[in-house]
């Protein structure tokens, strides 16, 4: 039997998400993991903000840079202490789970560090807060890119690591408002501490609401939980048998298989396995360094001298600057997340690529006569490319880092190449902090020449192996790296399970019509059985088709009648 070709571009919701009432819900669910990225920027700024504040010092006697670096590192040992873990409890356990575990942790850290009463005690709440966020960072995106609906998955999961930048925003003010109000009381610190608590305390309350992945549940078998949760989010009318359903568990059961061929058991090893995982990895590790490695690390050391060089130096007006460019970045990455879709992912890469070169060797340049001429005005010049620059940063590296890493990992691998990526960003990060001071501080603006050939470096390496994604279901892209066979046999498996799915759709209304006017069975030849009509019609026997799509009609015994 030929069946036709089908796409899942034929079987998907077309109009506005928020007129499906299911779609409406799973993005509903789906905010509760997105928040933890934002918990994350609210963590990372935090440290900085409670700095500060003149009780904070007061209260642990104004730690020294060594201690200060002990707290600042402490957040970053206990994340890379969870990050061996964590994608071993996300393949295990499950995403839900791994996302509770980190929430307690979490919880369990603020709690600590609130009720700090040494700087011990609080550097000890900081490490355990980091190793729980390890947990909720791995587990949160997986079940996003797992769970969201075919035309929302590009948007979802790169609006994720973009609203890194709510939580940034929120504790940066906040800590500015503790300052302006209650500057000499303790709960000038303990409060933006303790606010800290919402996200993880609302995901552990809330996080039963959340249905698990279905490729996980299908990885361990349990695959009618998993058509159960593709039928209640993804399907028209909750059916099961939905072409959409079919399509994508077919999918999901046939891309298992051939991952499971390809690799008996998944571990770390797995990653460079076989020619398409070590493409793969060579990419993520390679985006993983470019977002931290193209100037960005810069930005955040040179803004405090650019200012003071151009005459501001009071405080409340370089806070002001800083917490207008934690908003302007939170636009623009929202900018690039909503475009994915539309403009696709390398193309906003190159784009992002390109404006970054331009704009940073005319930075340089400015830079360069500030130092050589203290030329005021080109100092001046240098803070809105400093925006500019951001810009086009945040255009593909904040809402896609993340986003692209899990679009192109196939499932057994998945959340360990995903803890790999924010590994290397950690390595990347120290870099930044030991290497750049020191650096500025030896050539000065000649080190930026440097970053300005990095960035050329950067730009080819993502014109020549950055690939397209843009169209596909999550199996569909997995397999871009696999070679055209396995994406081809891949598109087929699901085309030809909704095609069938609406072969029997069709047979079935088509019987039930003719039983209904007493015509004759088409399989057998033969007329209906006796009183089978008048059965139907009292709602005593069911139309059930076999595989050729052919109607019998069964009672409750299951007996053709």
């Amino acid at each position: 039997m030929v069946l036709p070709e089908y796409t899942i571009d034929e079987f998907i919701h077309r109009g506005y998400w928020w007129r499906s009432p299911r779609i409406r819900m799973l993005n509903l669910c789906l905010i509760l993991p997105l928040l933890t990225a934002a918990m994350n920027g609210f963590d990372s700024s935090l440290v900085n903000g409670l700095q500060i504040l003149p009780a904070w010092q007061s209260y642990f006697k104004h730690p020294d840079g060594r201690r200060l670096g002990i707290m600042s590192a402490a957040q970053v040992i206990g994340s890379i202490a969870g990050l061996p873990l964590s994608p071993f409890a996300s393949d295990i356990l499950g995403r839900r789970p791994t996302l509770l575990i980190g929430s307690v942790l979490m919880s369990a850290g603020v709690a600590l560090q609130s009720a700090s009463t040494s700087f011990g005690m609080f550097v000890g709440a900081r490490g355990l807060l980091g190793f729980g966020l390890a947990f909720a960072l791995n587990a949160a995106p997986l079940l996003i890119v797992e769970l969201a609906y075919p035309t929302q998955r590009g948007k979802f999961t790169a609006m994720y690591n973009a609203s890194w930048y709510i939580g940034s925003i929120l504790s940066a003010w906040m800590c500015f408002g503790a300052l302006e109000s209650s500057a000499s009381s303790l709960w000038s610190w303990r409060a933006p501490s303790l606010m800290q608590a919402v996200v993880p305390i609302l995901q552990v309350a809330l996080a039963w609401l959340i249905p698990e992945s279905p490729r996980f549940l299908v990885s361990r078998g349990r695959e009618s939980e998993a058509a159960a949760v593709l039928a209640r989010f993804h399907a028209k009318n909750g059916d099961e048998h939905d072409p959409l359903v079919l399509f994508e568990m077919a999918q999901i059961r046939h891309a298992l298989k051939l991952e499971r061929e390809a690799a008996k058991r998944a571990s770390f090893t797995s990653l460079l396995a076989t020619p398409g995982n070590r493409r793969r990895m060579f990419i993520i590790v390679a985006l993983a360094i470019f977002s931290q490695w193209s100037g960005n690390g810069l930005v955040s050391y040179y803004i405090n001298l650019v200012l003071e060089g151009v005459g501001i130096t009071n405080a409340g007006t370089k806070a002001a600057i800083n917490g207008s460019l934690q908003v302007w970045n939170l636009c623009a990455a929202m900018i690039g997340a909503f475009l994915v879709d539309r403009l696709g992912r390398r193309t906003l890469f190159i784009i992002s690529n390109i404006g970054m070169l331009v704009d940073f060797g005319v930075w340089t340049l400015a830079n360069a006569l500030f130092e050589t001429t203290d030329n005021k005005a080109a100092a001046r010049a240098t803070i809105p490319f400093i925006f500019l620059f951001y810009f086009f940063y945040d255009l593909a590296y904040t809402p896609m880092l993340i986003a692209y890493t899990l679009e192109i990992l196939p499932f057994n691998i998945r959340a360990k190449g995903f803890a790999v990526m924010n590994f290397i960003v950690s390595l990347t990060l120290a870099f930044n902090q030991f290497v750049n001071p020191w650096a500025l501080d030896a050539i000065g603006w000649r080190y930026y020449l440097v970053y300005c050939g990095w960035l050329i470096l950067e730009l080819i390496f993502i014109v020549t192996f950055i690939v397209e994604t843009r169209g596909r279901t999550l199996e569909e892209t997995a397999t871009l790296f696999d070679g055209e066979q396995c994406e081809q046999v891949l598109v087929q498996t699901g085309g030809q399970a909704a095609a069938l799915s609406l072969r029997r759709r069709t047979a079935h209304f088509s019987w039930r019509a003719m039983f209904e006017k007493g015509a004759t069975h088409p399989g057998a030849g033969a007329e209906a059985g006796p009183g089978s009509i008048e059965m139907y019609a009292a709602g005593k026997a069911r139309l059930d088709p076999d595989e050729r799509g052919y109607m019998y009609c069964r009672d409750d015994d299951n007996t053709s009648v």
